[in-house]
């Protein structure tokens, strides 16, 4: 009866050593794979956070492709400038069209056609450039011909969208045109500096028109 007493007391602690192995056991294989889990989720953390990083990342585009939206005009950027101007004009249309991308310049007294009415090439060179270089000198500000085609080029695009590109050349800031004023303007204090920020600004312009175009976004 003793002995049997004695082995009925001796069962439970049996069994809450067997639970507490079996615990450990089932603790340390937890434990263990806790670390695979844990390094699981930072590979998935970071290929995610790699995909939203391409994602992020603008298209590479072909301006020169055949079938892109730069060609639905016949320039991608018209020179609007006075005619006293016109050497400083030549050198960076020279400079743009020199550029890997070639770009397609108006200069209206080489472009214009002859014998047709000056009013209508202005509103003709507006309307077919994606861009508008406006050279804003004292010349500029004093040229009736040339305020008219800035307020034609405002009129084509009211919310400029990068198209209007405002240029100062030997004027003061005060003297800057109140209809641009809403417009960041390029200096040319450096000449050369100045024309590659008139070259990225119309890149940018038409590579942007070419990703909405073909991502089916109207511009």
């Amino acid at each position: 009866m003793a002995g049997w007493f004695r082995r009925l007391l001796q069962k439970p602690k049996q069994s809450s050593s067997c639970t507490g192995s079996s615990r450990n056991a089932s603790t340390g294989r937890s434990a263990s794979s806790s670390p695979s889990s844990s390094s699981s989720a930072r590979s998935s953390s970071s290929s995610a956070g790699t995909a939203v990083a391409r994602a992020g990342r603008p298209a590479p585009v072909d301006i020169s492709s055949s079938g892109s939206a730069r060609w639905a005009k016949s320039y991608d950027v018209c020179i609007c400038h006075s005619e006293v101007d016109l050497e400083f004009v030549e050198e960076l249309v020279s400079y743009l069209e020199s550029q890997p991308q070639s770009f397609r310049c108006f200069l209206q007294l080489r472009d214009a056609v002859a014998g047709s009415a000056i009013m209508t090439e202005l509103c003709d060179a507006v309307q077919n450039s994606h861009c508008w270089v406006m050279l804003i000198t004292p010349s500029f500000l004093q040229d009736p011909w040339c305020k008219y085609q800035m307020h034609q080029a405002l009129a084509e695009a009211p919310m400029a969208n990068g198209r209007t590109i405002p240029v100062l050349k030997d004027i003061d800031r005060k003297d800057y045109p109140r209809e641009l004023r809403n417009l960041y303007y390029i200096s040319t204090v450096l000449k050369e500096n100045s024309f590659r920020q008139i070259r990225d600004t119309v890149l940018r312009y038409l590579e942007e028109l070419c990703r909405s175009s073909a991502s089916g976004t109207e511009q």
